[in-house]
C-alpha cells in the first residue's frame, strides 16, 4: 500500500501537476473574493450567500478549504483557483535537416500566486546537429609559430568536426591591443610595422579584425589565414575580451548560424578587462553592441574593455561556447575565467599549436555531452527551479544540469516554476546552454473570481446592490453588509463613534469611517491595513538578521506568528529545549524553554531555574503538616492527607543539617529539613523523630536559689558601699597631700607686726 502511494506521488509529479502546501491562509484587508485569493495559496472563499452572520466582515469567507468545510461551507460553494498547463507547441524530439531538441516548445501557464507548477521539459542531443567554429587567434608578435600552423588546419578541423557532425563551418578572426600607449607603441613607424625583426612579414598594429566569415569551404579558410601575418604590441596581456565581445554580438558578420556554436581563442597571455582603458584615458565603458567598419574593431580606442560579466552574459545569450587554447603559463588565468563562463572549456596548447584540432575536438566533445538547462533573465516575481534523475541533477537548484549525456541519449528535466504575487501576462524562454532551441513560457495569474453572479440588484443585498460571490457589492450612496446603511440618513456622530477604538482616532488614522465601519488604506510599501479599526498591517514586525521574523515566519498584525520549528519574538530560533534539560526535566519544571534557554518564573534563577535567590523555605507554612504526618496532632490531624499531599515527609533518628526549627501546639520544637523537587510548593521534608520539648519546674533548687541569691545581693550591696566610702576617702586624701604639695611658706607668722621704732645700743659691739 505505501508502495502505490509513493508511485502515484511520484507519477503526479511527472505529469506535471502542481506541489503545494496549503495549511494556512495569512489574511490581510480582504473585503472581496479577490482579495482572498491574493492574500495567499492557501487561500480559499466561500460563496454561500447565508455563511457570514449579522455583523460579520466579509473576510470570514476567506480561509482555507477545510477550515471552511469546517465552518459549514459546502465544498461547491468554494472557491480556490487551480493552475493550469497548456502546451502551445509540442513537436516530437527528432534528428535530421530540421531538428527538434527540445520537447515542448511553448506552454502556456496560469498560475496561482505562490503555488508552485512542476512539468516536464525534455532533451535529445540530435545526430548530426550543424557546428560553427570560429578561430580567433592572438597575433602578437609571441604566436609567430602557431600562425604557421593554424594555417594549416583549415581542412583537418572540418573533417573531424563532420565525422562527429556532418555538418560544420568554420570562420576566423584575430585581436591584438588597442593601439594606444601603454598597449602599444605609437610612434608612427612602429605603428605600421610593430615587428622588432624587419626580414618578418608583418602587419600594422589593431585591436580586432574579422578575416573570414564561417564557411565550409576549408581551402577557402586556408587561403584566407595565410594571407594573415603576425603583429605586434607592448604589454604582455592582449585585447582577448574586445575580440570575444566583437565576435559574439556580431552575429550577421560573423555568420552564426541554428548550430552549436563554438568560439576557440587561442594565445599565449592573460588578457586587459574593464578598468584598464584608463591607463590610456578611455572612460566610456564597453556598450556591447557591434562596431565592425571594413571588419576591423572601430571603438578599439574609444571603449573600454569589457567586464568578464559582460563577456559572460553574451555569451550565454548567444549561445555561444568558448574553448580557450592556451599555453601552459597561462593555463591557470583561463581556468578561473572559465569558473565564470557557463559551457566553457580550457586546453592546453603545444609550443607551436600542433595540437590544436585534437584540443577542439576534445572541448567539443566535453562540452557538448554536458547539457545545462537554465532561463534567461526572468520577470519580476518569478522563480524558476530544476531538478533532473540524470547525473549531475539530483538536486533542485537554479540550474538543471546532466553530465556524458550521448547523441540520441534523452533526458528529462523537471522544471518548477512559481510566481510570487499577481502579475500582468509575461513571458521567458528556457532551454540548454550552447543551443539556440528555446522553450517560450508564457505566465498569466489567476487572481480574480469566476463566481457565475447575475449582473442585477438582489433582494440579499436589500435591492440596493447585487451579489458578486456571495457579498454584496452595493449601488452607489450605499453601504453596509447587506447594503442597508443610507450614506444620506444616517446620524454621523453616531457611525464615526463606532470607528474610534478605545474613543481614540477614527480608524487609527489609517482609514475612512464610512457608514460605521473602517475601509483601510494602503500602507505606504504598497500593502494593507486591517482590522476592524484599521489597527494592523502585516509589514512592521521584529526584524532579525535584517530580515522580518527571520525570514521563518510570517507578519500578523503586527506579530511575528513563525514556521513549524521555529520560536522566538522575531522566529529567530530553532525549536529546541536540549539545553534546558537537566535530570530529566525542562528547566525544573520552573520555567518555559524559549530559544533554548529557561524563561524561569516565581524568582528563580539559573540556566536551568535551579535557585531562587529570593525565596524561603516554607518552614512556619509546613509546620502544621509536618506536625501531623510526623507525630499525629496539630490542627491537620483530621485532613492531613489532603492537605498537606505536596510534601513527602521521611522520619530519621539524627539531622544532619536543621533548616527549620517550629514549634507544635504542645510547645515542642519540631526539627525537620525541606529539600525542594521539581515544579514549585513541592518538597521532601525529613523530620527528626525526637522533639525539643521543656522540662517541669525545680521547688528545691527554685528557693535554694532564690536565698542563696538574696544573700548574695546583699554582700554585693555591702560591698558597693565600702567600696564607695573608700574611695571617697581616698580622694580627700589625695587632694590634701596635694595642696600641701604646693603650699608656699615664709617661715614666719603671718600674725606677727615688726616694731615701728628701732634704737641701737651704742655700747654694743655686735658680738
Amino acid at each position: 500500500m505505501l508502495q502505490a502511494v509513493c508511485l502515484r506521488g511520484l507519477l503526479l509529479l511527472l505529469v506535471g501537476r502542481q506541489v503545494y502546501t496549503e495549511e494556512q491562509c495569512l489574511k490581510a484587508s480582504v473585503n472581496t473574493c479577490g482579495d482572498c485569493i491574493k492574500s495567499g495559496p492557501g487561500c480559499a472563499w466561500c460563496k454561500d450567500l447565508n455563511f457570514t452572520k449579522t455583523g460579520e466582515q466579509e473576510a470570514v469567507r476567506c480561509d482555507t478549504v477545510a477550515s471552511l468545510e469546517k465552518k459549514g461551507c459546502s465544498p461547491t460553494d468554494i472557491i480556490n483557483p487551480k493552475n493550469d498547463f497548456t502546451k502551445k507547441s509540442n513537436k516530437p524530439l527528432a534528428a535530421g535537416n530540421d531538428p527538434v531538441q527540445i520537447q515542448p516548445q511553448e506552454i502556456q501557464l496560469d498560475l496561482r500566486p505562490g503555488r508552485p507548477y512542476t512539468f516536464e521539459l525534455k532533451f535529445q542531443r540530435a545526430e548530426g546537429y550543424p557546428v560553427d567554429l570560429y578561430y580567433l587567434m592572438d597575433l602578437s608578435y609571441s604566436m609567430k609559430d602557431d600562425l604557421e600552423n593554424v594555417k594549416k588546419l583549415g581542412n583537418s578541423l572540418l573533417s573531424k568536426l563532420n565525422v562527429i557532425t556532418g555538418n560544420a563551418r568554420i570562420g576566423f578572426g584575430s585581436f591584438v591591443d588597442k593601439t594606444l600607449l601603454p598597449y602599444t607603441d605609437t610612434n608612427e613607424a612602429k605603428l605600421q610595422r610593430p615587428c622588432s625583426d624587419k626580414n618578418e612579414p608583418c602587419q600594422p598594429a589593431f585591436g580586432f579584425q574579422h578575416v573570414l566569415s564561417l564557411t565550409q569551404d576549408g581551402n577557402m579558410f586556408k587561403n584566407m589565414v595565410a594571407n594573415q601575418h603576425i603583429s605586434g604590441n607592448l604589454d604582455p596581456p592582449e585585447g582577448s575580451l574586445d575580440a570575444i565581445m566583437q565576435a559574439a554580438v556580431c552575429v550577421n558578420e560573423i555568420g552564426w548560424g541554428n548550430s552549436t556554436r563554438l568560439l576557440v581563442l587561442a594565445t599565449d597571455d592573460g588578457f586587459h578587462m574593464a578598468g584598464d582603458g584608463k591607463l590610456a584615458a578611455i572612460l566610456e565603458p564597453n556598450q556591447e553592441t557591434c562596431q565592425l567598419v571594413q571588419n576591423k574593431y572601430s571603438k578599439s580606442n574609444l571603449w573600454d574593455y569589457p567586464s568578464v560579466g559582460q563577456i559572460a552574459r553574451k555569451l550565454e545569450e548567444q549561445n555561444i561556447q568558448p574553448i580557450f587554447a592556451v599555453t601552459k603559463k597561462v593555463e591557470t588565468v583561463y581556468t578561473e575565467l572559465s569558473k565564470l563562463i557557463p559551457k566553457s572549456a580550457v586546453g592546453v596548447l603545444s609550443e607551436d599549436s600542433g595540437n590544436v584540432v585534437n584540443l577542439i575536438v576534445e572541448a567539443y566533445n566535453n562540452l557538448t555531452s554536458e547539457v545545462i538547462m537554465a532561463h534567461e533573465a526572468l520577470p519580476d516575481f518569478i522563480s524558476v527551479k530544476y531538478k533532473s534523475n540524470c547525473k549531475g541533477g539530483d538536486k533542485s537548484s537554479d540550474r538543471g544540469k546532466c553530465d556524458n549525456v550521448n547523441i540520441g541519449e534523452e533526458v528529462i528535466f523537471q522544471v518548477t516554476v512559481t510566481v510570487e504575487k499577481c502579475i500582468t501576462s509575461q513571458s521567458f524562454l528556457i532551454g540548454p546552454l550552447g543551443f539556440s532551441e528555446k522553450l517560450k513560457v508564457n505566465v498569466t495569474t489567476r487572481c480574480e473570481c469566476e463566481c457565475d453572479d447575475k449582473n442585477e440588484p438582489s433582494s440579499h443585498c436589500g435591492g440596493n446592490g447585487k451579489v458578486v460571490c456571495g457579498g454584496c457589492s452595493c449601488s452607489s450612496g450605499f453601504l453596509g453588509q447587506r447594503c442597508e446603511c443610507n450614506l444620506g440618513q444616517k446620524d454621523e456622530a453616531s457611525l464615526k463613534a463606532q470607528c474610534r477604538k478605545d474613543n481614540g482616532t477614527e480608524c487609527e488614522g489609517k482609514g475612512d469611517c464610512l457608514c460605521g465601519r473602517c475601509q483601510c488604506h494602503n500602507t505606504d510599501s504598497g500593502g494593507n491595513f486591517y482590522g476592524k479599526f484599521c489597527e494592523c498591517d502585516d509589514e512592521h514586525c521584529e526584524k532579525f538578521d535584517n530580515k522580518q521574523c527571520a525570514g521563518h515566519g510570517q507578519c500578523k498584525c503586527g506579530k511575528c506568528e513563525c514556521d513549524q520549528g521555529y520560536e522566538g519574538t522575531a522566529c529567530h530560533c530553532a525549536k529546541s529545549d536540549e539545553a534546558c534539560k537537566i535530570d530529566s526535566s525542562v528547566c525544573y519544571n520552573r520555567g518555559k524553554c524559549v530559544c533554548n534557554q529557561c524563561d524561569c518564573e516565581r524568582g528563580y534563577k539559573g540556566p536551568y531555574c535551579k535557585s531562587c535567590p529570593t525565596c524561603q523555605r516554607p518552614c512556619q507554612e509546613s509546620g502544621s503538616c509536618v506536625e501531623c504526618m510526623a507525630f499525629g496532632t496539630g490542627p491537620f490531624e483530621k485532613n492531613c492527607t489532603a492537605a498537606c499531599k505536596h510534601l513527602q515527609l521521611t522520619s530519621v533518628e539524627k539531622l544532619i543539617k536543621n533548616d527549620c526549627r517550629v514549634k507544635d501546639k504542645e510547645g515542642c520544637w519540631m526539627l525537620f529539613t525541606m529539600t525542594e523537587q521539581l515544579g514549585f510548593d513541592k518538597y521532601i521534608v525529613t523530620v527528626l523523630k525526637d522533639r525539643e520539648c521543656p522540662e517541669g519546674p525545680n521547688i528545691a533548687a527554685i528557693v535554694g536559689g532564690s536565698l542563696a541569691a538574696v544573700a548574695l545581693i546583699g554582700l554585693l550591696i555591702l560591698l558597693i558601699v565600702k567600696a564607695v566610702l573608700y574611695a571617697s576617702d581616698l580622694r580627700e586624701w589625695k587632694r590634701f597631700e596635694k595642696d600641701r604639695k604646693h603650699e608656699k611658706t615664709s617661715g614666719t607668722n603671718p600674725l606677727f607686726q615688726n616694731a615701728t621704732t628701732t634704737v641701737q645700743n651704742p655700747t654694743f659691739s655686735g658680738d
